[in-house]
């Protein structure tokens, strides 16, 4: 179900729907206000019906231009008091230069035959034949009024005029053997025409032909004349389907008189120039149904496209209006919409007729259709229009008539016009009154000799008077004729002047006019341009844009790769660095620990040639006797590899180790848990930090590290071990220790050990020596590593590997 502000049904009468749809249209045009009719519907529906109607039942368009010129017939101006200039605009000539104009318009080859008895064409006579004599009943007399019709069609989104007088042939034009169009002066192609915008912001087509007309059947006659060049085809919906939009325009120039009531005011904002577009829409179709091939298939293509921006204007016009958005419109998208944008705007009101065919094969597209003709009734765009104020009193036309009858009337009272034979007979009357009065001629005796006499003296004397007179008025007329003859000429020089002069204008106008064709071709030949450029200017920024976008994604990609490739390379950096000094510390380490070994090898061959010296050397009758603890003493202080240390003890030569410099600061870590004795030999380390518990303050500081160890050895005297190592930074911001050597010193008693008695096997004791001594110098790695930020003190972990 579907609401309408009215319904129509089948049967109803083209008057009823005339005064109900476009009667308010015609008063507002009157009234100086704009407006625009459409009809709307499926093909085949009876839109182009409705418009024109049939003989002896006209339609809408007829019924229209009737109903104006029986309101505005009695106030028309003359023809070319009202000009229509090239820019939707009117102008007002005065009487002169209108009555120039209607001359040459009837020295044309061709004149014109006066609408009072122009021939009705037959074809058209009964829809025009309207006997309703529906006028408006408020029309403002003290103007003057002019209509001027223009017919226009939409075909293909291209704008043609339908009044052009140019012969071709719409449909079938000439084709030669070479399938080409025959260039010859007998097919011109219709030329497309612009849409422009005036100083108004009203969109109008320019060079458009504009008809003025004073009568209903000269206006419908010059809508026939276009009504034919419209393109129509046979399709399988429509015998004569409509296949363009057709756009039948009426202006209606109006102007005020002036004070006295006889001219129109020249001034040009008194003009008010309206508009009522009569809009013969083409029917949507689907191609499926109609079969459309070629250039068919392409025309219904475009007028759905046209219907489409026509359906979408009104949407976005709607959404703007109930919920306050302010969408853009999309009026640019169809010449159809692009031309009424005013209409829609605010400009004048809009009426649409829905047209349905109750066929069931138009169910869906009629369903469309009322969807959304029912939708275009919430948008509401009429404003009011302000109009200029004249200021002159009302009444002027009709108290200037009655003037002039009381004036012509006054005339007639005076004296009036007096027939020339009166006249004549007064002349003479004058003439002869003026003469001597004639003696009595009656003869009363034959002797009478005075009678004759007399009168014979009188007849001479009024002879004479008559010569003189007659003398007299030859006179006067030779003067007169001299005279005469001098203001003749005198006129004939000045029109031989003024024809001369009209000559020189009327060659200047042509000169103009060729000038003004000129530009006019110049103008489109660059509109045509300044569109190719624009359209190439389009291409060329939007690939503009797309190479700015691919640089900008190239550009950041760039930034990217470089950023990444400092960041590996500061990251390869610090690892180069921190493996350069991983290996340099590690190759350190090995060296110290070949050179401990070698020195710890020296060393036990040493002391195996010391006690077979002595076993050599000593009586076999004597027990042998093991070194001294002196010797044994003096032995682990020789291989000492500590530079810095100072023992109590005498010095001894130092083992020679990779070179420092002289500024090293060592932690001296001594364990609560030492023995504070002193028969064990405690090292002395000057300027070292000395500690209970290593702490990651203390190792910051230093670069060497020493911890004093001390435990019971197997034999069950104290030993104790000097483990040293270097301080290095972590990446984690803590230091590491890494050991190099473990210095040990232990005390013995001589009389603690007992010397083995048996020498006759000297290899147990040799390779029990040797074991001793690799317990003794077994070598480990230990390490201690204190996290960064422990609050629980140094955390130790000790790893140990026999060297």
């Amino acid at each position: 179900q579907y609401s309408f502000k009215e319904v129509f049904g089948t049967l109803v009468v083209q008057k009823q729907l005339f005064d109900v749809v476009a009667k308010p249209l015609v008063e507002d045009l009157i009234r100086g206000k704009n407006g625009l009719l459409f009809t709307y519907g499926v093909t085949g529906s009876g839109k182009t019906h409705t418009m024109t109607g049939s003989p002896g039942d006209g339609g809408l368009l007829p019924r229209c231009l009737d109903m104006i010129f029986n309101s505005i017939g009695p106030f028309q101006a003359k023809r070319f008091v009202f000009k229509l200039d090239d820019k939707n605009g009117v102008d007002v000539q005065c009487e002169v230069d209108a009555l120039l104009e209607r001359q040459k318009r009837d020295a044309m080859p061709v004149p014109k035959t006066p609408s009072g008895k122009r021939q009705i064409d037959p074809e058209f006579a009964d829809m025009i034949n309207v006997q309703d004599h529906c006028k408006v009943e408020d029309v403002d007399e003290d103007n003057v009024y002019s209509v001027f019709v223009s017919y226009i069609e939409i075909y293909n989104n291209y704008i043609y005029d339908l009044l052009e007088e140019a012969p071709f042939e719409p449909i079938k034009p000439k084709w030669n053997n070479c399938n080409t169009p025959v260039r010859n002066g007998d097919f011109i192609p219709p030329q497309s025409k612009i849409l422009r915008e005036d100083q108004n912001h009203n969109m109008y087509v320019m060079g458009c032909t504009e008809v003025e007309v004073k009568s209903t059947e000269e206006a419908f006659e010059v809508f026939w004349r276009g009504q034919k060049k419209r393109r129509i085809a046979n399709t399988q919906l429509n015998r004569e389907s409509s296949r363009s939009h057709s756009v039948f325009i009426i202006k209606l120039a109006q102007a005020p008189l002036d004070a006295d009531g006889d001219n129109v005011l020249q001034e040009k904002e008194q003009i008010t120039l309206s508009q009522l577009s009569l809009v013969d829409l083409a029917g949507s179709e689907r191609t499926n149904r109609t079969k459309a091939e070629g250039n068919r298939l392409r025309e219904a293509g475009n007028i759905n496209q046209s219907l489409m921006t026509l359906r979408t204007c009104i949407e976005v016009l709607r959404e703007n209006q109930m919920y306050g958005m302010n969408k853009m419109v999309p009026y640019r998208d169809s010449k159809l919409t692009h031309l009424f944008k005013n209409y829609f705007d605010g400009e004048g009101k809009v009426r649409m007729i829905v047209c349905v065919n109750p066929k069931a094969e138009d169910y869906e597209e009629s369903l469309q259709v009322m969807r959304f003709a029912e939708m275009t009734q919430e948008v509401e765009v009429a404003r009011p229009i302000d109009r200029a104020l004249c200021g002159l009193t009302p009444g002027r036309r009709l108290r200037n008539q009655a003037f002039q009858e009381e004036l012509s009337r006054k005339l007639e009272m005076r004296g009036g016009p007096i027939n020339e034979e009166t006249e004549e007979q007064s002349v003479a009357e004058m003439f002869l009154q003026s003469l001597p009065p004639l003696p009595s001629c009656e003869l009363l005796d034959v002797n009478d000799d005075q009678t004759l006499p007399k009168l014979i003296e009188v007849l001479e004397k009024r002879h004479k008077l008559r010569q003189m007179l007659s003398e007299e008025f030859a006179k006067n007329v030779l003067t007169f004729k001299t005279t005469l003859q001098e203001f003749d000429s005198s006129v004939i020089a000045k029109e031989n002047y003024i024809q001369g002069k009209l000559s020189e204008k009327d060659k200047t106008i042509a000169r103009q006019k060729t000038d003004l064709e000129r530009l006019e071709k110049k103008i489109k030949t660059l509109e045509y341009k300044i569109e190719i450029l624009e359209k190439t200017t389009t291409i060329y920024e939007e690939d503009k844009r797309n190479l700015q976008q691919e640089l900008e994604s190239k550009s950041q990609k760039l930034q990217r790769q470089a950023s990444d490739k400092r960041r590996l390379e500061a990251r390869l950096q610090g690892m180069v660095a921190e493996t350069t000094m991983k290996w340099e510390k590690e190759c350190e380490r090995r060296v110290a620990a070949k050179q401990l070994e070698m020195q710890n090898k020296l060393w036990v061959k040493d002391e195996k040639l010391k006690q077979l010296k002595a076993i050599v050397t000593e009586p076999r009758n004597e027990k042998p006797e093991r070194p001294s603890r002196e010797r044994d003493r003096e032995k682990p202080i020789q291989r000492s590899v500590s530079p810095s240390p100072v023992p109590n003890a005498p010095p001894v030569r130092l083992r020679h180790r990779r070179s420092r410099s002289a500024g090293e600061r060592w932690v001296d870590h001594k364990p609560p848990s030492n023995l504070p004795t002193e028969t064990v030999m405690q090292p002395h380390v000057p300027h070292a930090i000395t500690v209970a518990a290593a702490s990651e303050k203390a190792l910051a500081k230093c670069d060497k590290y020493m911890l004093t160890h001390q435990e019971l050895a197997s034999d069950g005297e104290i030993e104790t071990k000097l483990i040293k190592g270097d301080v290095f930074k972590t990446r984690g911001g803590g230091q590491a220790v890494q050991f190099t050597e473990i210095e040990t010193l232990k005390q013995e008693s001589p009389t603690g050990r007992k010397r083995r008695s048996s020498p006759s096997n000297p290899d147990p004791a040799e390779d029990a020596t040797d074991s001793a001594w690799t317990d003794v110098e077994t070598r480990c790695s230990v390490a201690v590593e204190m996290r960064a930020g422990s609050a629980l003190g140094p955390g130790y972990q000790h790893h140990a590997q026999p060297k």
